[in-house]
């Protein structure tokens, strides 16, 4: 299991977090509990027949949701722009960097390098994000080079709302399997585009070209983000 000391940083290369306005920093336990989760989803999908131990996750998850909703804003709005101040409203957490570590939705991936024209760097597809046999569902592909692009933008503090996702697919990419990236990324007038690869031992498996908005972090429409409260209300 991933420990708070384990998380993986975005400092890499001279790019750094510093400052960077995205939203606040989740929870060293929220994203601890990614790992595990992300983990327990791929164990239940590959079980064969019914468990009682399934059956006390199901009803320990219902006992958590019970016990912890009523310690989280009551409005699921995020607590940006406006509403920054708002403190029945949700946290925003930043989506910018790292998502994979403390979200289990999306792909947990590694830079091994990041500046701001190019990006290397490692990624696994769990059983969670499996398609056809064995391989990852392409959709997901999709997703992971949103996240490893705009985090490469963000780092390089010229970002914005993605105008296109071009994603061609090579050959088939297997799930359980520590795969490689890279990115090449120039900035054109005011678009940033991206030209990202997957691959498997040297092998290109897909490839895709992100074209975003180039917009510096306090020009994009949820600027002002709200902070965390200092105790529960």
């Amino acid at each position: 299991m991933t420990r708070p000391e384990d998380l993986p940083s975005s400092t890499v290369a001279g790019v750094g977090d510093a400052g960077r306005g995205f939203g606040e920093k989740p929870l060293a336990q929220t994203a601890v509990a990614a790992t595990a989760i992300r983990d327990l989803i791929g164990t239940l999908l590959s079980l064969e027949h019914d468990h009682p131990a399934a059956d006390e996750v199901i009803a320990r998850c219902a006992e958590w949701q019970r016990e912890l909703a009523p310690v989280t804003p009551s409005d699921n709005a995020p607590r940006i722009g406006v509403g920054a101040e708002d403190p029945t409203r949700r946290l925003y957490l930043d989506h910018a960097f790292d998502i994979g570590s403390f979200n289990p939705c999306f792909p947990e991936y590694r830079f091994d390098h990041l500046d701001a024209e190019t990006a290397a760097g490692t990624v696994t597809f769990p059983i969670p994000y499996e398609g056809p046999p064995g391989l990852v569902h392409g959709g997901f592909l999709a997703v992971f080079f949103d996240c490893v692009t705009q985090q490469q933008n963000c780092a390089a503090r010229l970002s914005g709302k993605t105008r296109s996702l071009t994603t061609t697919y090579r050959r088939p990419t297997p799930i359980l399997t520590e795969l490689t990236f890279d990115i090449v990324r120039t900035a054109e007038d005011r678009n940033v585009v991206s030209t990202a690869r997957l691959l498997l031992g040297g092998e290109v498996l897909c490839r895709a070209e992100v074209v975003t908005v180039a917009l510096a972090p306090e020009q994009l429409a949820g600027s002002a983000y709200g902070r965390r409260r200092t105790a529960h209300r």
